[in-house]
C-alpha cells in the first residue's frame, strides 16, 4: 500500500506545478477567434500608483498602439479612460509588444480594462481585464435591448468628380463592418455621424440605418458623408453609437483650384469687355466725313483717319512747299 502511495506522489507533484503554472501565467483579454489580436497584463490585479507589463500578439508589424486604463469596460468609449495617463507603443516585426503601463484610478468605476487600440492604418482593438485595487466597482450601465456594437473594419469611398474641383460639395460614403457582441439584436440602430476640421470638436448628425445586427453576427453598414461647397484640408469622420465612438477615418479634401480659376479669367475678361465697349463709344461720337466731301489723302475709305484734323488743318503743321521760282519771273 506504501508502494502505491509512492507510486501516486509524482502525479499528484505533477499536477499541482502544472496548476501553479497556470495561475501565474498573464491573463488574456478575452477570447479572441484565431488571428485577431491580442492584449494581456502580467497580473489579475493591481494597486494604485502600481505598473503593470501589457503584452500583445496577432498585430500588425510597426503598427502604433494606444495603451488606455478605461473603466465600466470602456463601454461610454474612451471618456471612460484615464487618457492622460496611456502609453504609446509600436509592434514589432512579429506584430508583438511589451509595455509597462501606470496603474491609475479611471474616470468610471470598474470592471476595469486595460484598452489597446491603433493609431495609424485600419482600426483593430483587445481588451485586457484588471482589477485596480482600492476603485469603486459599480453595475455596468444597461444598454437597449442589451446590443454592444463594435466596428471591425472601417473605411471611406468615393472620389471627388470634376465640379467638387470648381467648388461644389464633396461626398464621400462611410463603410464599417458593425459586430454585435452583445446578447440581444440591435434593430433599426440609430448612428451619430460626425465631422470636424483639424483639431475643432466635430458636429454630429443622427442617421439612422434600417436593419437588425444579430447577437454574434456582422453587417455592412454604409452612411453617406457630405462637405459644404468650396471646403478643403484635413477632415476627420467620426461614427459613434450608444454614446460611445466607434471609429473614426482622416479625410483630406483638396482645394477647389478651378474657382480660382475662375476668378482669374474673369479679371482678364472683364477688363477687355470694359475696354471694348468704351472703343465702341468712341467710335460712335467721332466726327464722320459728311456726304459727297472728296476724300481725304491717302484714306481711300473717306473717313478721316485720326486724329479729327487734316494736316492742312493744323497750326502747328509746317506749310506746303510751293513750286520752285521761275527765274524768268521778276520781282514780286
Amino acid at each position: 500500500m506504501s508502494g502505491g502511495g509512492v507510486r501516486a506522489w509524482p502525479a499528484a507533484a505533477l499536477a499541482a506545478l502544472l496548476l501553479a503554472l497556470t495561475a501565474a501565467a498573464p491573463e488574456a483579454a478575452a477570447t479572441a477567434p484565431p488571428g485577431a489580436p491580442t492584449a494581456a497584463v502580467d497580473r489579475r490585479e493591481a494597486p494604485k500608483g502600481g505598473t503593470v507589463t501589457v503584452t500583445g500578439g496577432g498585430w500588425r508589424p510597426g503598427t502604433l498602439l494606444t495603451l488606455l486604463l478605461c473603466g465600466q469596460n470602456m463601454i461610454g468609449g474612451t471618456n471612460a479612460c484615464a487618457n492622460a495617463d496611456g502609453r504609446a507603443v509600436t509592434t514589432g516585426a512579429d506584430g508583438t509588444f511589451r509595455r509597462d503601463l501606470p496603474v491609475v484610478a479611471p474616470p468610471r468605476p470598474c470592471p476595469c480594462v486595460v484598452h489597446v487600440a491603433t493609431v495609424t492604418g485600419d482600426a483593430a482593438a483587445a481588451d485586457a481585464p484588471l482589477a485596480v485595487t482600492g476603485h469603486p466597482v459599480a453595475a455596468l450601465p444597461e444598454q437597449p435591448g442589451g446590443e454592444r456594437l463594435g466596428v471591425l473594419d472601417a473605411g471611406l469611398e468615393g472620389s471627388s468628380g470634376l465640379l467638387t474641383w470648381f467648388g461644389a460639395p464633396a461626398g464621400r460614403r462611410l463603410v464599417v463592418t458593425v459586430a454585435n457582441l452583445g446578447p440581444g439584436p440591435a434593430k433599426d440602430p440609430v448612428f451619430r455621424v460626425g465631422l470636424a476640421r483639424g483639431v475643432l470638436a466635430p458636429s454630429w448628425e443622427e442617421r439612422p440605418w434600417r436593419g437588425t445586427v444579430a447577437a454574434g453576427s456582422r453587417e455592412r453598414v454604409a452612411l453617406d458623408v457630405e462637405l459644404p461647397a468650396g471646403a478643403y484640408g484635413d477632415y476627420t469622420v467620426s461614427l459613434a453609437y450608444g454614446g460611445r465612438t466607434l471609429v473614426e477615418q482622416p479625410w483630406a479634401v483638396g482645394r477647389p483650384w478651378g474657382v480660382t480659376l475662375f476668378w482669374i479669367l474673369l479679371g482678364v475678361v472683364v477688363p477687355l469687355a470694359v475696354f471694348r465697349a468704351g472703343m465702341a463709344v468712341v467710335d460712335r461720337v467721332r466726327p464722320r466725313t459728311p456726304a459727297g466731301a472728296p476724300e481725304a489723302a491717302g484714306n481711300p475709305g473717306g473717313a478721316p483717319a485720326l486724329p479729327w484734323f487734316t494736316p492742312a488743318a493744323d497750326p502747328r503743321a509746317e506749310p506746303p512747299p510751293g513750286p520752285p521760282p521761275d527765274p524768268r519771273a521778276g520781282p514780286p
